[in-house]
């Protein structure tokens, strides 16, 4: 369960997103610099500066803090004006081509929010009607991937570097653009979702979102947005997905709350209707208990009931790692200890959800045997340089 700290950190929160109109606490500069510290672990500087404007003189932070701080959220600002010009300009290229294209989170979720340029931006996901292959041809075609050169004649060192390029450029959702636009990453999504592990809740659920991400609306900021049921479906299974991997941030959980704060009844209840069919109601329960208890959403708002042992679990582990797990230790460079740590890592959420679980050692296996050829090209048996 959060800490005493913690609960002043949600507080910050409630009073940053509109479901409190103030905070109980002053805090002593230890205090303060915990906060952003954790703060800036959880990706959430600019949406909590916001909060500090709302205190009164004497709850604020030492002022050297505040100028920091205040810092810090104006190159935020800066930031998400630059990703909604790139995106408005990526959605005129695709235009032009006659192709759909939708930004997912991102640029699309910072203008829920109450401050549209608060919230601490990352890279660009945009989805791309037509397919993988196409979608690759249309990149090519537009000069935005370099083709992929043949591996005959070429030195090792030139096809371990080749190699190297298409696994990071290549996932079976995107495409990686290894040149960066005005300084911002972008993938580019021919699928609208990495998905679950389950292949089953899976299957049903990327039917729903591939015939759902049709429904676009083309926004102020100049670039199309799916709408917010896809959003619910699509960013419910990303969160779920990186905590059984990886690691999961409150800035995704943050970012669920302001979709649910501006979804509409039948919103809520169809996604509400198709959470055990999508593989997606243990980490829904747990998500509305913090939505409930810790961010003051109103039980309306929530799609299920809250699951508090689940919330915990996710709650520890988003505290323990901070944004997408960066912050937890990193595994031995043992080849072996590693090995097992990336078989087995996804167990250690059985209790969570099970499902999820097994199938995600079983997707790993799979992820192995599709790498073997490309093992064997390289000569190396372990690929964590490529990662």
């Amino acid at each position: 369960m959060p800490s005493n700290k913690d609960n002043k950190l949600f507080e910050l929160l409630r009073l940053a997103l509109g479901t409190s109109q103030g905070v109980s606490f002053t805090l002593s500069k230890q205090e303060w610099v915990s906060l952003y510290e954790q703060a800036s672990r959880q990706l959430l500087l600019g949406l909590f500066y916001n909060a500090i404007c709302k205190l009164s003189s004497e709850q604020r932070p030492p002022i050297s803090l505040v100028f920091q701080w205040a810092s810090e959220a104006e190159t935020i600002r800066g930031q998400n004006a630059l990703l909604n010009g790139v995106a408005a300009r990526l959605t005129e290229r695709f235009d032009s081509v006659n192709r759909k294209s939708a930004v997912l989170k991102g640029p699309a979720n910072a203008r829920l929010y109450p401050d549209a340029f608060a919230r601490q931006c990352g890279d660009i996901d945009i989805w791309v009607e037509g397919g993988r292959e196409k979608v690759v041809d249309l990149l090519l075609q537009l000069g935005l991937l370099e083709p992929e050169k043949k591996q005959k004649g070429m030195s090792r060192e030139a096809v371990i570097a080749e190699e190297k390029k298409k696994f990071s450029q290549m996932s079976p959702h995107h495409v990686h653009l290894q040149e960066k636009m005005d300084g911002v990453s972008v993938e580019v999504h021919f699928r609208p979702s990495s998905g679950n592990q389950n292949p089953f809740s899976n299957g049903r659920m990327q039917k729903f979102l591939e015939k759902e991400i049709a429904c676009t609306e083309r926004v102020a900021e100049g670039f199309n947005v799916p709408s917010i049921r896809f959003a619910l479906v699509m960013q419910l299974s990303h969160i779920q997905r990186h905590f059984v991997a990886s690691g999961i941030g409150l800035k995704q959980v943050v970012d669920y709350a302001v979709l649910l704060q501006r979804s509409t009844a039948e919103d809520r209840s169809f996604v509400s209707a198709n959470l055990k069919r999508f593989g997606l109601h243990h980490t829904a329960a747990a998500l509305m208990w913090i939505f409930e208890n810790l961010l003051g959403l109103n039980r309306e708002c929530l799609l299920c009931a809250p699951d508090k042992r689940r919330a915990e679990l996710l709650l520890n582990e988003i505290f323990r790692g901070g944004a997408f797990g960066h912050y937890i230790p990193k595994v031995s460079t043992s080849f072996v200890r590693r090995f097992m740590h990336n078989w087995f890592h996804p167990l250690r959420h059985f209790t969570f959800d099970p499902a999820e679980s097994l199938w995600g050692v079983l997707k790993h296996a799979e992820f192995f045997a599709s790498t073997i050829p490309m093992r064997i090209r390289v000569r190396k048996f372990s690929l964590k340089e490529f990662s």
